[in-house]
This record gives structure tokens, sequence and C-alpha cells, in this order.
């Protein structure tokens, strides 16, 4: 497995991986990345400075990814954007690594790390909190991600 940019090409891979973990969590539905209007259109997506996307590659497939993207009216705070793993993936140490990579990232042009998520992806919950996120009471801003009930900040 190896950590790498998103390239156009992995449009669609991406797309499946997100939609894939989505349904996994019964979060196949509007207020998540479900309706992302954007979501199959991620090399595009974060072509703009203070963003990236990175994707896991193993054999060929895509096997996790996230990104790092601004956040309107917050420039000083990024955004933990999208991180998914597929089942087979999660457990091997390869999302500590992405995580690991996108906030190196992020530390360039952010001061904090907001992310949004659900309470029944209490794997990743448990993941976000032994990486120093700390819960906050509510969500920074209204998104269109408002079926998501947990918030978390890091100070970069």
């Amino acid at each position: 497995m190896f950590i790498r940019e998103i390239e156009e090409r992995d449009n669609k891979q991406v797309e499946s991986l997100i939609r894939t973990c989505l349904i996994e969590f019964g979060a196949n539905k509007p207020g998540t990345a479900w309706t992302d209007p954007n979501l199959g259109d991620f090399y595009n997506l974060y072509q703009n400075e203070g963003s990236k996307y990175w994707v896991v590659e193993e054999n060929a497939k895509i096997v996790a990814g996230c990104g790092i993207g601004p956040i309107e009216g917050f420039p000083q705070i990024c955004e933990l954007q999208k991180m998914y793993a597929l089942k087979e993936t999660r457990g091997t140490g390869i999302s500590s690594e992405l995580l690991h990579v996108v906030l190196e990232f992020a530390k360039k042009h952010y001061e904090q790390c907001y992310l949004e998520t659900l309470s029944n992806m209490v794997a990743a919950n448990k993941f976000y909190a032994k990486n120093g996120f700390i819960s906050l009471d509510k969500p920074l801003n209204e998104s269109e991600h408002f079926a998501c009930d947990i918030w978390y900040m890091k100070s970069l």
C-alpha cells in the first residue's frame, strides 16, 4: 500500500470507496457525503491552494482516501474531508500514515483542523480522539452535512 495525491483517473474509484463506506454505516442519505455533487470529481475539486486529496493505493485499487479543504469564513481553519477506508484496510495502520501526511500539509496552510462525522462510526471516532482531535458541542458552522452529529477540532 502506498499514499499519493489523487489523479484524475482516480475519480470514479474514490467515489465508489466513499459510497461503499457510507452504505456500510447507513449514511447513504441526504445530509452526508452521499449527496455531495462533487463526489465523482475530487481531482478537480482539490486543485485550489490549501486543498488537497490523497489516496491509498494497493494493487491498482484505491482502498482509502482523505482530503483537506478550506472552510468559508474561517481562513485559519481547514476541514479534514472525506476520510474513508475500505473495511479490509482498517486496522492496518495505513489510516494513521494517511492522517499524518494530510495534517503535515494542513500545518503549512492553517492553524486548526475541523471535522464532522457520525456517532455510529465508533472506530473512526476513537481514531480521531487518539490522534488529538477534541470533541465539540456543536458544529463550527452550518454545512450541507447536517446529518453529522459529532464534531472535532485539532490545533495544528
